[in-house]
């Protein structure tokens, strides 16, 4: 099914049962083999520890890969403006109201919060929804009046059409890994790949949106600002799960880079893929929730296991 015909299958059905059509299509869908020379990322001589910045009018798929091949990751500053910010800020507020309150206490709460189910071949979703809630994180498959405005914003702005220039492929969101963000500050943090769970050879990109002033007095990202063309050493040195990273394995990586900590103002936003070392940077001096949206889109003839296709 193309685009528009996805696009016309879905257009008289409401929110939450157009996801459904989006995640059947994956499974309906005979997609193209990976491309046996894909358009890969390589490691390139590293410029410094500064993050690459660029305005949203710089950013296409050639300058991406080329700051990715030098830094690992890209900063948009500004790809959306503030106004628009505070509106998803509110409407995250609205959806983790909606997940919080019981079915007669909130009248639009289906507009909000709709517990999406996978076709049973992809797993459950279910057992996982408290944990994510107490870490302050709320699936956007969840919310369907919050999952049609992000897609629709991301085309607006022509991000869907520049992660398919990257990937080469239609990209492919993942539902477990589409997430509404107000993280609170005293959360657990753990140096991590993506990869490491996702595995070495898939294709992604993820958007990470940053809705709130972040970095200074609300949890940011504590970053290693060069390329890794590899799933570092896991589970070791004491580190906490078998999938996180050593702050010894992080430092002896790092090398000359260290380690950078940005201040993103809201609507700036990080790109990177399952290769980039990363966590979330807390501190006494941030006292404030961070807001964010964090979307990892994927090629489809690399689709990791374990995760929950959704069409875009």
């Amino acid at each position: 099914m193309s685009v528009d015909a996805l696009a016309e299958a879905i257009a008289s059905l409401d929110p939450a049962a157009a996801i459904a059509v989006r995640h059947r299509h994956f499974a309906d869908t005979t997609w193209p083999p990976p491309d046996p020379v894909p358009p890969r990322i390589i490691a390139g001589p590293w410029s410094g520890p500064d993050i690459p910045e660029i305005g949203p009018d710089e950013l296409d798929a050639e300058r991406y890969r080329s700051l990715m091949a030098d830094h690992g990751c890209v900063l948009v500053r500004g790809l959306i403006d503030e106004e628009r910010a505070a509106g998803l800020r509110r409407h995250i507020d609205r959806a983790i109201e909606a997940f919080d309150a019981g079915d007669d206490t909130m009248p639009d709460r289906a507009e909000w919060f709709t517990p999406f189910s996978p076709r049973p071949e992809h797993g459950k979703l279910g057992v996982r929804r408290k944990f994510m809630r107490d870490a302050g994180s709320l699936w956007a498959v969840d919310s369907p009046r919050m999952f049609g405005e992000v897609l629709s914003l991301y085309d607006r702005i022509g991000v869907l059409d520049l992660v398919e220039a990257i990937l080469g492929e239609r990209p492919v969101i993942s539902a477990n890994k589409y997430n509404l963000r107000r993280v609170p500050t005293g959360i657990p943090t753990n140096w991590h790949q993506d990869g490491a769970f996702l595995g070495q050879e898939t294709r992604s990109v993820n958007l990470w949106l940053s809705l709130s002033h972040c970095g200074v007095d609300a949890p940011g990202l504590d970053l290693v600002p060069r390329r890794i063309d590899h799933v570092v050493e896991t589970g070791t040195h004491g580190a906490v799960f078998d999938w996180s990273v050593a702050q010894e394995v992080v430092d002896e990586v790092a090398g000359d880079a260290g380690v950078v900590r940005p201040v993103f103002a809201p609507g700036d936003a990080l790109l990177f893929d399952h290769l980039f070392l990363h966590r979330t940077a807390l501190s006494e001096t941030m006292t404030h929730e961070r807001y964010a949206i964090e979307s990892w889109f994927f090629s489809p003839s690399t689709f990791p296991e374990g995760q929950i296709p959704i069409v875009v």
